[in-house]
This record gives C-alpha cells, sequence and structure tokens, in this order.
C-alpha cells in the first residue's frame, strides 16, 4: 500500500503521542506498549515489555510503521508544535524527560495538556512554542494550546527527535518499539507503531 510522505509523516507522528480524544468520546483507551520486539511475523508483532511482561499485538501486510531521529535541543524554534512528555520537579516546575518536534503537516496532533504513562505522574504537552529562553540549565520553554498554557524546562541532555518514515521491514527481533494498539489485553491491534532505527529508539 503506498502512503505519501505526508501522510507518513502524519501516521508517524501520532504514533509518538496519541492525545485523550478516545476518552473524550467514550471510546476505549488505546494501549501503549514500550519495550522490545522479540518475534514477528505476518499477523503478529510479539514485544517483551518493560513491565516485564510479553504480549502479541496484530498487524497487517502492509502495517504502517514509524521511527525518529535524534536533533538538537537547538532545533527546538519559537513556532513550532512539539509534544513532550514532563515530570514535575520539586516546587511543581515541569521538567522534560523527551521532546518531540512535529512535522508542519502533523501540527495539532493530540493538542492540550493530559496524564501520561511514561513515569508515574508524569504528564504529556502538545503545543506550540511560544517563546524560547536559554538558561544555564537549558531550555525554558513558554508553550500555549487551546484551552491553556505551560512553562516546560528541557536539559541539555533530554532526548529530541522528529519523526522519520520507517517500513515494515524495519521490524526486527532486539529492536526497541512503541506501539499504541487497540483492544483488549488479550486481543490487541496495532493502530501505531514506532521501531528503532539507526540505532535512535522512541524515547515516549
Amino acid at each position: 500500500m503506498y502512503i505519501s510522505p505526508k501522510n507518513a509523516l502524519r501516521m508517524i507522528a501520532a504514533a509518538a503521542l496519541v492525545s485523550s480524544a478516545a476518552a473524550h468520546a467514550q471510546a476505549p483507551a488505546p494501549t501503549r506498549i514500550r519495550g522490545e520486539i522479540v518475534a514477528v511475523d505476518a499477523t503478529t508483532l510479539t514485544v517483551h515489555r518493560r513491565s516485564g511482561d510479553t504480549v502479541k499485538i496484530a498487524i497487517t501486510p502492509d502495517q504502517a510503521v514509524g521511527a525518529v531521529k535524534n536533533i538538537k535541543l537547538s532545533d527546538i524554534q519559537k513556532g513550532a508544535f512539539i509534544g513532550t512528555a514532563t515530570k514535575a520537579a520539586p516546587g511543581g516546575k515541569l521538567v522534560a524527560m523527551e521532546v518531540l518536534v512535529f512535522p508542519e503537516a502533523a501540527r495539532g496532533t493530540g493538542e492540550g495538556h493530559y496524564a501520561w504513562d511514561l513515569l508515574p505522574g508524569s504528564m504529556m504537552t502538545n503545543a506550540n512554542v511560544d517563546t524560547v529562553a536559554t538558561g544555564v540549565n537549558g531550555r525554558t520553554l513558554q508553550l500555549s494550546y487551546k484551552g491553556g498554557s505551560q512553562e516546560v524546562l528541557v536539559p541539555e541532555n533530554t532526548p529530541v527527535v522528529t519523526p522519520v518514515p520507517a517500513k515494515r521491514a524495519d521490524l526486527i527481533a532486539g529492536k526497541k518499539v512503541f506501539v499504541v494498539a487497540n483492544g483488549t489485553a488479550t486481543n490487541l491491534t496495532a493502530a501505531r507503531i514506532l521501531v528503532e532505527k539507526d540505532g535512535v529508539a522512541p524515547p515516549m
């Protein structure tokens, strides 16, 4: 199945950062799976999760797959649309654990500020970068989204990535993977997949 570069970027971006829209629509929330590929065949992706268990996820022969590449902290510019998983530092300041810079074609993906499951108590903010201030501890981003705004500190060593295309053939045992799947715990179907490529694993 042919996927245009523009549509591929949209799919990759959505894979990395899924919004809470499903919950608002009272649909079952997707399951986010982080781990390492154990096996893959024509219909099934088997992943050993970071939580310790192993799950089987249904995939299709023409399954769309994405990846990310590293970029510099300085590449986060005013006007960019980003997604960042954050944790609260003492005093409540939000500190980025990772940042994904969306391609312009995917602007607005998952917009908002909501709970995330990277770590206990973590949050996800998908928003426009209004200002960037450089300091001794990194960069402070002033972010705005429909209905609110947040200030986030991005330390110098924070993973900063942007989506790149990948192929189903990149799903190889031993590679790190991030999967957004629909269904129940015993009957999962992949909706979005990000896979490690060129040594860069999805930081989500």
